[in-house]
């Protein structure tokens, strides 16, 4: 029989990146991994290649010079090129057909124009790049977040490699929706020292209208986070003409109440929203569903952190 241990740090998860000196998700310098594969389709979503939990061609059309060198490597014919009528030739990648991940087409691109999203990785190999930067993480309090996309949707593949990072005295968080079954969210719940949970809004049509799904699971499993006593960061996305009203505001803060003065309760992030990630839509030929600007002012950023500051809730603006 195989050791335990041995299978536990064998166990692969689909990712789409490893961040290392990551400043934003949790305390210190940490390590992030991103997990692919999300419930939810939020039409602000930063990480569009993290959505889908498979393989995906990434093109940089601004680059691609249609040159066919990925078309006779790809064993599943993903990659075509074809006359346009100027008599030119067109490089397109057929999002009907599965990438297989063999990155064949990324080795044969001689100007990276071609990437693939998406990485087999074991909780071994992960612990080699995590381990590099201990020292960075005893230094700064800081340690390992996993994102996404959703961990969550690989509860086994998450909750070995934050059982792995805590045997090694390694400070752990996980970045999540809260959309997903209970029994997943506390079988990592039990290696987490923090959970960066996403409030996006209190209406459930609302919540399903912007999201995909609706909002009672998410916060059926909040509640059970506070009652259990691990350890919350609250994390609202806020876009103007979204969640930004004061009714809107207040349906928080009434849910966010009952738990103030819980120990595990550790405050709340306003995330403002920003436009890092649209230029991977386009890589992805996905379509950029906001149309409008839903900036916000940093008048308007102020009143929400006021409005909450006034029930006592502990609350600042993250900014990327």
């Amino acid at each position: 029989m195989r050791n335990k241990n041995a299978e536990t740090i064998e166990r692969k998860a689909l990712i789409f990146n490893v961040q290392k000196y990551n400043m934003y998700d949790g305390p210190g310098v940490r390590t992030m991994v991103f997990f692919k594969g999300c419930p939810l389709r939020c039409k602000w979503c930063a990480n569009p290649e993290g959505v889908e939990r498979k393989y995906q061609v990434v093109k940089k059309h601004d680059i691609c010079v249609n040159c066919g060198s990925c078309v006779p490597v790809c064993p599943v014919s993903v990659h075509t090129v074809s006359p346009v009528v100027s008599g030119e030739k067109q490089h397109r990648v057929n999002r009907g057909i599965d990438c297989i991940g063999c990155r064949k087409c990324e080795e044969a691109c001689l100007i990276s124009a071609i990437s693939i999203a998406g990485e087999q990785k074991s909780v071994s190999e992960l612990l080699l790049i995590i381990e590099e930067d201990k020292a960075f993480y005893y230094m700064s309090g800081g340690g390992v977040p996993l994102g996404g996309g959703e961990p969550l949707m690989q509860p086994e593949a998450a909750e070995n490699l934050l059982m792995a990072c805590k045997q090694r005295r390694v400070n752990t968080a996980v970045e999540t929706s809260g959309y997903a079954k209970l029994e997943h969210l506390l079988r990592v719940a039990k290696f987490t020292d923090l959970f960066l949970f996403d409030l996006k809004h209190m209406d459930p049509e609302r919540h399903f209208e912007l999201t995909g799904v609706r909002n009672q699971m998410i916060l059926e499993n909040l509640r059970e986070l506070f009652q259990g006593g691990y350890n919350v960061k609250i994390r609202i996305p806020v876009l103007k003409n979204v969640n930004d009203k004061d009714a809107d505001i207040k349906r928080i803060i009434d849910f966010l109440v009952p738990f103030r003065d819980y120990k595990n309760f550790k405050g709340i992030d306003l995330l403002p929203y920003h436009k890092l990630g649209v230029h991977k839509y386009k890589q992805l030929d996905m379509e950029y569903r906001i149309k409008d600007d839903p900036v916000l002012s940093e008048k308007d950023l102020k009143r929400i952190e006021s409005r909450i500051m006034e029930h006592k809730l502990p609350v600042g603006i993250m900014r990327h």
